[in-house]
């Protein structure tokens, strides 16, 4: 996904997302930074899994036209990576449109728990804390651009919800960073600022919500979300959702995006998802022995290189039948 393709679909599209094409460009190619950021995010979340979250355009253009769980945490985790990724660049100085946090209005940090209030340690905002209100903003200026007429007004409310708890995953889960300053080491003034998290955590918190995601369907309305099956508490925002069940992944199926786990390696002593039985869909696997060459005996040499030497390693994989 690079900023010039984005902007090819953007002149479908009158509005926010061709006006940011146009107008700021180099913001447009932080959002297709944040876009990369997290599609990789998805690979490594589900490595294990039989849909392992593949970039094949037509197979996972296939699976995005589906309401279904993996949907939901696509676009949860791509509009992540948009945030993430705008307000990064703002921090390291790269977008004249934004940079630090600020913070002259806002109210002095709370001490840790570790420290007591009477410790006589000033506390004030400083550094250069991450803007994520700004990246929160051109996340949703573009990532939320409405949909073309005679889409589903269902799937709509379904993309629009799932984008908001994927942006959520990093603006609610920021974290405070501190530095002290005083003579000798002292710390009589703490000098604070506010930190993403990182990717790796949004990742991480974003399949706890895919695992736990509520099946929802449309009300009479056709404008709201109501959660299918009773005493089913309401998603709340942070929380993905869905409207169909999810193909089994197990062959290859273009309908559904789906390329099938033969040939996947799996792990045939692990009782989990990475597991031969569940991976595999039981049609049982082989083992195979390979040969790599990977590097090894590294040494760092002053200033500032590494050389390593080529080893060939012996490696034993089963592969799904």
């Amino acid at each position: 996904m690079d900023p010039n393709s984005i902007c090819r679909k953007a002149k479908r599209l009158a509005g926010k997302q061709a006006e940011l094409c146009q107008t700021q460009p180099e913001i447009v190619s932080e959002v297709a930074k944040g876009a990369r950021l997290g599609i990789r995010e998805c690979q490594y979340q589900f490595r294990y899994r039989r849909w392992n979250c593949t970039s094949h355009n037509k197979y996972f253009g296939k699976v995005l036209q589906q309401d279904i769980r993996e949907t939901a945490f696509v676009y949860a985790i791509t509009a992540a990576g948009v945030t993430h990724a705008v307000t990064q660049a703002c921090s390291m100085g790269e977008l004249l449109q934004c940079g630090c946090e600020a913070t002259r209005n806002k109210a002095p940090p709370r001490p840790p728990s570790s420290s007591s209030s009477g410790d006589g340690i000033k506390w004030e905002w400083g550094g250069c804390g991450d803007d994520v209100e700004f990246g929160y903003e051109m996340s949703k200026k573009f990532m939320d651009a409405k949909r073309r007429r005679g889409k589903s007004d269902i799937r709509t409310l379904i993309n629009l919800h799932n984008n908001e708890a994927g942006r959520l995953a990093v603006k609610l889960h920021m974290r405070t960073e501190c530095k002290c300053h005083g003579l000798s080491g002292s710390c009589t003034l703490r000098t604070c600022w506010k930190k993403m998290p990182h990717f790796r955590e949004v990742g991480d918190r974003l399949l706890e919500r895919f695992n736990g995601a509520s099946k929802v369907m449309g009300g009479n309305d056709g404008k709201t979300l109501i959660p299918v099956g009773q005493n089913i508490k309401p998603p709340d925002k942070q929380d993905l959702i869905y409207s169909d069940e999810s193909p089994d992944f197990c062959l290859a199926n273009r309908k559904t995006g789906s390329l099938g786990t033969r040939g996947r390696m799996c792990n045939s002593t692990a009782m989990d998802i990475s597991g031969c039985d569940l991976l595999c869909c039981e049609r049982g696997y082989r083992e195979e022995t390979v040969v790599i060459e990977e590097n090894c005996l590294c040494r760092f040499h002053w200033c500032c290189v590494v050389q390593c030497k080529k080893c060939m390693v012996r490696k034993e994989l089963s592969l799904c039948h």
